[in-house]
């Protein structure tokens, strides 16, 4: 096992005592310390791309350049590190102290915050072999907020394990200007390209608390109502609205203020803070929704998400089967899906099982063979099953669009974005009463006419996901 240690830097004056204490802390020592600096604003993702792809060794360590290692921090990232070959990344845990004898400030608490974040680079490690699988940050994140988040839901997607390490490090409770708080309420945007990135569900699996994003839009559209009716002539809806206005800024203001020292200057800070950030909040909020609206609007080859046949498609076709030991992939299957994984395509199954139907097997049955194949093929995001038979008149059931259409919702995708790939008629067809699109995989049983009809044929599944991709079939 051998790491490189990736330090991105804006030129903060406590570099040199991270640097200080790495070279002083005992145990496995990294093959390399790359400190890569911020070049003309280019932010936090496109400066760690730099410094983990000059990396060479096994694993590459992200630290923050504001933090201190714990003395026996080598030594824990050593066993940390030490680790089954799906364990693709490992997390550090975080301390702040904040100073004794008092409340803390509104900024201590926030940045108290990273002791309970999930995946924050300030102390997280990834195997290299990972990172260039899924293609390292993602750029389009600007600031130091949630494109670690964003990395880390693709390399779990990816089929990876992230584990809590039992190393830990100090970050220290840097000072913040006035308006810090204003300033922070940009990762507004980002929030929303994480939601057009990952769907609706994205914190729940990133593990990130839902903020006061509701209140603000309410107490900014009340400001505005105000403003406006004012202009317009309209006293008693502008004094409502105004009312109204005032009092969200005081709830928010007295949120802040009530848990910490209620100093002169905490609290005018809080005060003047409080009357711009919900507008600096919705209007970073604005800003990020364009974004991934003209994101969404990009032509873009690859699918948002591909839905796929089970039976004869990713494991050989056994009628009825509800026994997990009779689960046989089908050849380069894993590959494949590892492939879709590495692009960051989510993944569904749907399948026609109407042997739960007809009493031939259990809906508990058709689950157990469903792990199987994940533990076989790697985690799927979605499976949905139709348990009915033909002649129930279900739309679920394939050729029907139903499955198509719920697992595209689970997926926070639309169903034109999504492809479907699957090995006889039934699929393709239901891909198109969706709207998708759909790649016939032919096997055996794959009737002629079924083949003729389909708009897209591939020889087998590695070639459907490079021709998904838009590598050459």
């Amino acid at each position: 096992m051998s790491f490189d240690v990736v330090i991105p830097t804006v030129g903060r004056t406590s570099l040199d005592a991270l640097l200080g204490r790495l070279s002083s802390l005992e145990g496995p020592q990294p093959r390399a310390v790359i400190v890569v600096r911020d070049e003309e604003g280019e932010g936090p993702a496109a400066t760690r791309n730099r410094g983990w792809r000059g990396a060479e060794a096994e694993w590459v360590v992200f630290l923050d350049d504001d933090v201190l290692p714990e003395r026996d921090w080598l030594k824990r990232l050593a066993a940390d590190l030490d680790a089954p070959v799906h364990v693709g990344g490992s997390e550090g845990r975080i301390r702040v102290p904040l100073p004794p004898r008092r409340r803390p400030t509104d900024w201590e608490r926030n940045v108290k915050g990273l002791e309970s974040a999930r995946y924050a680079t300030a102390d997280m490690a990834y195997r290299r072999s990972v990172l260039a699988e899924v293609g390292g940050f993602d750029e389009r994140f600007p600031s130091a907020y949630r494109e670690d988040a964003d990395l880390a839901l693709r390399v779990l997607r990816a089929g990876h394990r992230i584990e809590r390490g039992g190393r830990w490090t100090t970050h220290p409770v840097r000072p913040a200007g006035f308006w810090t708080s204003v300033r922070l309420q940009s990762g507004n945007a980002d929030d929303a390209l994480m939601r057009a990135l990952h769907g609706p569900f994205w914190r729940e699996r990133a593990h990130a608390p839902r903020g006061t994003l509701r209140r603000h839009l309410a107490v900014t559209a009340a400001g505005a109502v105000g403003l406006s009716a004012l202009a317009l002539g309209r006293r008693r809806l502008a004094a409502a609205a105004g009312l109204a206005w005032a009092v969200g800024t005081a709830a928010l203001a007295w949120k802040r203020i009530s848990p910490g020292p209620r100093t002169r200057d905490e609290v005018g800070r809080m005060v003047a803070t409080s009357a711009v950030l919900p507008a600096a909040a919705t209007a970073h909020w604005l800003r990020g929704w364009a974004r991934a609206a003209r994101l969404r609007a990009q032509p873009d080859a690859r699918p948002a998400a591909v839905l796929l046949d089970r039976d004869g498609t990713l494991v050989e076709d056994v009628p009825y089967n509800g026994d997990p030991q009779r689960v046989v992939p089908m050849p380069g299957a894993r590959q494949a899906l590892d492939r879709l994984r590495g692009a960051g395509v989510p993944l569904a199954v749907i399948s026609n099982q109407s042997g739960v139907g007809r009493g031939l097997i259990t809906g508990e049955q058709v689950e157990a063979v469903n792990r199987r194949v994940e533990e076989l093929l790697g985690p799927i995001d979605t499976w949905l099953y139709c348990p009915h038979e033909p002649a129930d008149g279900c739309d679920c059931r394939k050729p029907g669009p139903g499955m198509v259409r719920r697992a595209a919702e689970a997926l926070g995708v639309e169903p034109s974005r999504c492809a479907v790939v699957g090995d006889i008629g039934s699929d393709v067809e239901a891909a198109r009463a969706a709207g998708a699109r759909g790649v016939l995989v032919p096997t055996p049983r794959t009737r002629p006419a079924e083949v003729a009809a389909a708009p897209e044929v591939a020889r087998d599944l590695h070639e459907a996901v490079e021709l998904l991709l838009g590598g050459a079939a």
